[in-house]
């Protein structure tokens, strides 16, 4: 329908009204109006514009009734996860004032519409007991503080909000330092008076030296919790760390090269001294572009495995997330690749993440942005949707 308001005297909302009631469809052409004030009502055109509203707008019970006719997936898992507690609180013995749990899944990661997991993922801070050498993105964050492990682990906990500390006594190692066993076990003393949170004390990998100290510090900090990393297969030789954690009260971590039935054998060798609830696995992480995507593979296995009955492999897992710094590519000076001030926090991240889907229970990290954001990922993805969120400026800006 066309038509052209030809008489001046009617009014332009009497106009309209004509139009619409007779017309299923209206289109101006070479339409001006000009007016200082407008006030439109068109309450009388009701009938012809509700039932579009109507149909345009999707109400909450067709909502719920999609949903309903959505498939839902059937995830059948009959076992449950350990939960490994670290840290001890002067009641229980230790110093710590807080424990933190691990574990205890009874389903896959964020399966939500199968089941909740108790126990959200943890991130513990890198630290070292020499200034080793790091790439100047990591360097530039920690400063001076790399000079003193007790520092360090304080920077982690009180400014980049890390849940607990990894401290890694790797200067006894023979070829490197060969620090004496009751220096290190100073260190160790110094971190915790440092930070009130749980610890994780690491070796350097040396099988003879390890086996000292580790069994030093379970006795030396009897009652604390630690977590004692590691023993790794063939577990024969390091089997006296396993029986000071049972001997002292602490946790142990078993490590295995990418490999279920090696991390099975290993396991089934420690059940033998501890109970599940003292075992955190270390199936080793892969960064990202150096193999990530077949450790994935291993860890998602190992946790499917444990969820399905198979005891052995029943046990919180760890990943050694600041791995991905061992990827030139997450700090070389390569302007095609983007600033490395931001890539190296990002392929931690990315690293972490990945492997969070997999399974992971702990994460050890050393970028403070790369913490801030898994922290962040996992606490929305745990439903705190009050968590803040930061823009990308924001999330530069914090270096």
């Amino acid at each position: 329908m066309t038509t052209r308001r030809k008489d001046l005297g009617e009014s332009f909302l009497e106009w309209l009204l004509k139009l619409l009631s007779g017309s299923e469809e209206v289109e101006f052409e070479d339409f001006s109006l000009e007016a200082s004030e407008l006030q439109l009502d068109i309450t009388g055109v009701a009938p012809v514009i509700r039932p579009i509203l109507e149909a345009a707008k999707p109400t909450e019970a067709k909502a719920v009734e999609l949903l309903e006719e959505l498939p839902k997936p059937e995830v059948m898992f009959t076992n449950r996860i350990a939960e490994v507690r670290i840290g001890a609180t002067k009641s229980e013995g230790g110093s710590r004032d807080r424990v933190i749990v691990i574990g205890g899944e009874v389903t896959m990661p964020f399966y939500s519409f199968s089941a909740l997991n108790p126990n959200p993922p943890v991130v513990s801070g890198d630290v070292f007991d020499w200034k080793l050498s790091l790439p100047k993105p990591l360097k530039d964050q920690f400063g001076d503080a790399m000079d003193d492990p007790a520092e360090w682990a304080k920077l982690y906990v009180d400014k980049f909000g890390a849940d607990m500390v990894t401290l890694e006594l790797t200067s006894t190692d023979p070829s490197i330092k060969d620090t004496p066993v009751r220096e290190a076990v100073k260190t160790v003393e110094n971190v915790l008076q440092a930070v009130d949170s749980p610890v994780m004390v690491g070796g350097s990998g040396d099988p003879i030296k390890d086996v000292e100290l580790l069994t030093e510090v379970a006795a030396t900090f009897e009652g604390e919790r630690l977590l004692l990393s590691s023993i790794p297969s063939p577990e024969d030789r390091f089997k006296p760390i396993a029986e000071a954690a049972k001997r002292y009260g602490h946790n142990v971590v078993a490590w295995a090269s990418l490999d279920l039935n090696l991390q099975r054998d290993l396991d089934r060798s420690l059940l033998q001294v501890l109970p599940p609830e003292r075992i955190v696995i270390d199936p080793t992480s892969a960064p990202l572009g150096y193999g990530i995507e077949y450790a994935f593979s291993v860890m998602e296995r190992i946790r499917i495995a444990g969820l399905m009955g198979d005891s052995e492999l029943a046990l919180p897992m760890l990943s050694g997330t600041s791995n991905a710094w061992g990827a030139r590519e997450a700090w070389l000076k390569a302007p095609e690749l983007g600033p490395r001030e931001v890539r190296g926090p990002i392929w931690e991240t990315v690293t972490a993440l990945t492997l969070l889907l997999a399974g992971c229970d702990l994460f050890i990290m050393m970028h403070p942005l790369a913490i801030k954001t898994v922290k962040q990922v996992i606490s929305w993805l745990h439903g705190r949707w009050d968590t803040p969120v930061k823009g990308v400026p924001d999330w530069l800006g914090g270096m």
